[in-house]
């Protein structure tokens, strides 16, 4: 018998969580054309009674999202990250606004997606949908997380938008820690009084590097799964700040808007400790391979090691 793999990609996640949620009724799965590359294909093919395929047509599958959660179903609904934006006035006014328990997943984001090229790349869909109330905001960083947060969805009261990707990244989770795993809560992944790196999605593997890196010249690092942003960890985010006196944040997604500025925002009124944030400095990605990418957009262990150093630095 061949052991576990330790690598997975967060849309294989999302899709083994919709076969297991066809256990209620009431879910329904929604496509744009897409479902072979976001998984939801695995739920058409079992269950194609349940499955409405819109076409390349993301404004109407959210206001039909829209309406199938104001009959009392609970619709998911999935399409690349970057054409959820397409259909970002629907979302507002037609599930966000009036708090539908519907549920949106952008798949390929962030410029993992790589040779799909900078039109594809959505850098910026974490921070629109950070701006909507009601909204939560979900970036797994394994498929094994996507799988347990996903059957969480479906007992949350109101809208949700969670980010996959394409890749397989090294888990962060085994199928015993990933019980621990909750909406709304960080989980923290490695623990020291030094520095604190909160990440979320394919950077969390690449913070695990850097603190085990860090470690061995002496440097004791938490580190964080930061996978809900919206809403906040806030406790956590206190509890870091006081231990550490200084934190690192890394997403793949724009400085402006993300995972950082949330932490930034919240600490400006509680907590003046030094925060560096590694993501993309506002610009747009380029088409090429995805780790090449992280190096051109300063995204790799080396930056996120020399962030906590920096920030070490300014204590």
């Amino acid at each position: 018998m061949s052991s576990p793999s330790i690598y997975g990609a967060s849309r294989d996640g999302y899709g083994n969580a919709l076969l297991r949620l066809a256990a209620n009724p009431d879910v329904v799965v929604l496509e744009a054309d897409l479902g072979k590359s976001t998984k939801s294909c695995h739920f058409r093919t079992k269950y194609p009674d349940r499955t409405i395929s819109l076409g390349i047509a993301e404004q109407n599958m959210m206001l039909v999202a829209a309406g199938l959660a104001s009959s009392g179903k609970i619709p998911f609904a999935s399409t690349f990250a970057i054409f959820t934006e397409r259909g970002f006035e629907q979302i507002r006014n037609g599930i966000a606004r009036p708090g539908l328990n519907a549920h949106i997943c952008g798949s390929h984001g962030g410029i993992h997606t790589g040779s799909d090229g900078s039109s594809a790349q959505s850098i910026e869909d974490l921070a629109i949908y950070r701006t909507l109330p009601n909204m939560t905001v979900i970036h797994p960083s394994d498929d094994l997380s996507a799988e347990e947060l996903t059957m969480q969805l479906v007992n949350l009261d109101g809208p949700s938008y969670m980010r996959t990707v394409r890749n397989k990244v090294q888990r962060t989770y085994d199928e015993i820690t990933k019980n621990n795993i909750k909406i709304g809560k960080g989980n923290v992944i490695m623990s020291g009084d030094d520095v604190a790196i909160v990440a979320c999605g394919v950077m969390v593997s690449k913070s695990i590097e850097a603190a085990k890196i860090l470690k061995e010249e002496g440097i004791n690092v938490t580190v964080i799964d930061m996978h809900t942003i919206k809403p906040l960890d806030t406790e956590l985010i206190d509890s870091i700040s006081s231990k550490c006196k200084c934190i690192v944040t890394a997403e793949d997604h724009s400085v402006i808007g993300g995972l950082g500025s949330a932490i930034s925002e919240h600490n400006s009124k509680t907590n003046l400790v030094p925060i560096e944030m590694i993501g993309v400095n506002d610009k747009f990605g380029e088409s090429g391979d995805s780790e090449e990418l992280f190096e051109i957009m300063n995204l790799t262990t080396v930056d996120i090691l020399n962030a906590a150093k920096e920030s070490m630095a300014r204590k």
